[in-house]
């Protein structure tokens, strides 16, 4: 089994993050932080309906999560393409680590506002968590630079989400990865009428910290396989050659693992900030 020393592996991740508050502070909506909470359906709740769901939690959305300065966007996905059929997806964004202790603290403030009488209080949190199972688990990304902002909708989107994993080569550097990166997303990502939003993340804390995610924004199903060829089009276009195709591919390959899982998510409009 191969092994790798901690220092260097630290010192990588390190140097990973460097530009990420660069990248932050250039890009109008970029986040510093993004905590995602993965939830589950309680299947044994009766009488489920999707419309009466929306409303418990828009409650809460336009009480507690609309009016907290400390939360930057919220968002609430639903599976559609995964392992796990039970899974819901909670995603909020932070402008800074202080602020998410800031928004956690807020948040109580506002639920004793909205709901100032004990027992209505209780009955609405027992009536909304009651639409899940009490397992979940929490991890927290940083945004890498580069991300294609997904204008504002009432649609239903289609997110593709590839979790793959970082490799630490010993010749690799800051400014090579983030060119050869920055080639594709240029020529590729920014350039491919189908892909509405991209968003790309690195572990800043949770399971494991050689995870990084990239999310791929399209309107339907549909347009999946249609972003994936039109990106093969764009890519061959700008690297014309296939020598100097496979030397890219060759050379962006070594921060990867090429390990990754594909999952698929539909947003639900009506519970984002």
């Amino acid at each position: 089994m191969k092994t790798v020393k901690l220092m260097p592996l630290m010192g990588f991740l390190l140097f990973m993050l460097i530009p990420i508050s660069a990248f932050s502070q250039e890009e109008n909506q970029r986040p510093e932080y993004i905590t995602v909470t993965t939830g589950h359906w309680n299947l044994n709740y009766e009488n489920f309906d999707k419309e009466e769901w929306i409303a418990v939690e828009k409650e809460f959305l336009d009480n507690v999560v609309k009016k907290n300065e400390f939360i930057l966007r919220s968002f609430v996905f639903l599976h559609r393409f995964t392992p796990d059929n039970t899974e819901i997806v909670f995603v909020t964004t932070y402008s800074s680590w202080d602020a998410i202790d800031k928004a956690y603290k807020k948040s109580g403030e506002l639920i004793n506002k909205a709901w100032p009488d004990k027992d209505k209080r209780e009955a609405y949190f027992k009536k909304k968590e009651a639409y899940y199972t009490p397992n979940h688990s929490d991890e927290i990304y940083v945004p890498i630079g580069g991300a294609k902002i997904l204008q504002p909708t009432n649609k239903e989107m289609i997110w593709l989400v590839v979790k793959g994993h970082f490799a630490f080569p010993e010749d690799g550097s800051m400014e090579e990865y983030d060119a050869l990166s920055k080639q594709y997303l240029d020529n590729v990502i920014q350039k491919n009428e189908f892909i509405k939003g991209f968003y790309q993340h690195t572990h800043a804390w949770g399971s494991d910290r050689t995870e990084y995610t990239r999310a791929y924004v399209v309107e339907s199903m549909a347009d999946l396989d249609k972003m994936r060829k039109k990106s093969d089009e764009l890519f061959k276009e700008h690297w014309s050659d296939q020598a100097k195709r496979k030397e890219y591919g060759k050379q962006i390959g070594k921060y990867f693992t090429g390990k990754h899982g594909d999952y698929i998510y539909t947003s639900v409009p009506e519970l984002t900030k």
